[in-house]
């Protein structure tokens, strides 16, 4: 019998949560197949089978969270696909376990045979004992009866921690005195105002995404200004340009290379913005990998476009769409998230008109991007034209960067921006 590990995944990520198996009990594997899939802070990795032969044993379920080293599945060498031996048989049993356990747990002796509820309320005696699989299994193995078990959850929930109190002799006196389920049930519905509720566990990026978004707040000295883009330029400059730009390239020219070049070519005006604080020391970055932010289902993500200072204008829409593709597709590797000096978020494609982007640390600047709208502008001549104008904000740590020289990098990139015919030519 050989066992699968969790493997050394990457020098900053020691643990995570398995998202979804792609094998279950009696499937052959070959060694290298990929047997789940696990969510780590950043990214979501395959985890690969070590051994060829037959899965006997699931040790850790969907949603568990797990580290590095920990046992998650058993593998027989000489077994035959669909024969899960003795293990298998004795998870057969347990899966079918807990619509059994529900009916014998929850259906003590002294209770009326026929107990007549309304509809909304705990119906039956196999819905009063709710708990997560990793509780069951947890109890199956102390030998503890669920029906003993005190929730802690408002909502009735038994989790793998309710059984292990009681396994250690009961509740601790701050907890309130056990009730019964349904007594509990009623419990959780007053605590909610007779409203309904749903309970979702926070995924492990999401709650990455909380963490750093809160540490940037409390890390940093916060700032941001804003200003506004005269789109016009541009917007007919892609018009000229992007049939042959395609036809060319093999990639549509997007307005996110505009910016990009121009963020890089502030940077080079301002350092102390392509800088980081480490300590008593500022690292001044001489290289400019740009982050740009995409938004997956699974949250925000912020790949890098590396070197993006040496890349041309359809090497920065290939790279963007390349590494967004990767993001929806949970395809990003570690080495695509790390390391960069600057990032830029597109709010303006989910119809954002104004907003303060939070840094992402320890990088000390963020540009804002938002939706285009046509808006009267008074021109120089004192005449008003609708021109199609964009807010941009750029939100800054402003232990580095002062005030002025903030301001007048989102100038420069205003003026790059509004004269992108350089750019296209530079770049």
């Amino acid at each position: 019998m050989k066992e699968i590990k969790v493997p050394e995944l990457a020098e900053s990520i020691t643990e995570g949560t398995i998202a979804e198996w792609l094998v279950k009990k009696g499937d052959k594997v070959e060694k290298g197949d990929p047997v789940l899939e696990l969510e780590t802070d950043k990214v979501n990795v395959e985890v690969n089978a070590d051994y060829a032969g037959v899965v006997v044993e699931i040790t850790k379920e969907e949603g568990e969270d797990v580290e590095v080293g920990d046992v998650i599945a058993k593998v027989d060498e000489n077994g035959e696909a669909g024969d899960a031996g003795s293990n298998g048989q004795e998870e057969s049993a347990d899966a079918e376990a807990p619509a059994e356990e529900s009916k014998q747990e929850s259906a003590p002796e002294e209770k009326p045979a026929a107990a007549s509820q309304s509809e909304g309320q705990t119906t039956s005696n196999s819905k009063e004992t709710v708990a997560s699989p990793a509780a069951r299994k947890r109890a199956r193995e102390l030998g503890i009866d669920l029906s003993d078990v005190y929730p802690r959850d408002p909502l009735g929930r038994i989790r793998p921690e309710d059984v292990e109190q009681a396994a250690k002799g009961g509740q601790k006196q701050t907890e309130a005195p056990k009730q019964d389920k349904q007594s509990a049930a009623k419990s959780s519905e007053k605590t909610e105002f007779d409203k309904p509720v749903e309970r979702v566990k926070m995924s492990r990026r999401r709650q990455t995404i909380a963490n750093r978004l809160v540490e940037a707040q409390h890390n940093a000295a916060m700032l941001t200004t804003f200003n506004e883009v005269d789109m016009t330029a541009i917007i007919k400059l892609r018009s000229e340009r992007k049939d042959k730009f395609l036809e060319k390239h093999d990639v549509k020219l997007g307005f996110m290379s505009f910016f990009t070049k121009a963020v890089v070519g502030a940077l080079k005006e301002f350092p102390l913005i392509n800088a980081e604080i480490q300590g008593n020391e500022l690292v001044l970055k001489k290289f400019y990998d740009i982050g740009i932010a995409v938004s997956t289902d699974d949250g925000l993500v912020v790949p890098v476009v590396r070197d993006a200072d040496r890349l041309d204008f359809a090497g920065v829409e290939w790279e963007i769409a390349h590494l967004g593709k990767k993001a929806r597709d949970k395809q990003l590797q570690m080495a695509d998230l790390q390391g960069g000096s600057f990032t830029i978020t597109n709010g303006g494609i989910f119809g954002s008109l104004l907003s303060t982007p939070i840094l992402n640390a320890p990088q000390v600047g963020i540009l804002g991007m938002h939706s285009i709208q046509k808006r009267p502008i008074v021109m120089p001549d004192d005449s008003i034209e609708v021109r199609p104008m964009m807010y941009v904000a750029m939100s800054y740590d402003h232990r580095i960067v002062d005030g002025k020289d903030a301001v007048q990098f989102l100038v420069r990139i205003k003026q790059m921006l509004e004269d992108p015919y350089d750019l296209l030519l530079e770049g």
